[in-house]
């Protein structure tokens, strides 16, 4: 089985391996195979998760081919949460719609 494994250690900064593992292989054994769990020791702390296509996958989970295996840092701040935040900062009328207006023109046209 071909697996992809991806992990950026840093801000821009990603490390990128294509392995060739036995069918049935778990999370944990790929990245022991991979020697990532030796070369990144937080890997294994509550700092980092791993997933499976963006989708959160537990170290026991059996993988399949082609299978794109990402080790990923928590957010410090909730999108939604820093997006809402923006907004407040830079004003109703200077974003979106109502960054251009043109001369006698209605609000948001």
């Amino acid at each position: 089985m071909r697996i992809v494994l991806m992990y950026a250690s840093a801000p821009r900064t990603v490390h990128e391996d294509s392995l060739d593992v036995a069918a049935g292989c778990t999370l944990e054994q790929v990245l022991a195979q991979a020697g990532w769990l030796t070369r990144f020791p937080e890997i294994g702390t509550e700092l980092l998760t791993t997933c499976v296509w963006g989708r959160k996958a537990d170290l026991d989970h059996i993988l399949r081919e082609g299978d794109r295996v990402e080790v990923v840092r928590l957010l410090r701040v909730d999108p939604k949460v820093a997006r809402r935040e923006r907004f407040v900062g830079q004003g109703a009328r200077s974003t979106g719609l109502f960054a251009k207006r043109r001369p006698g023109s209605k609000a948001g046209y």
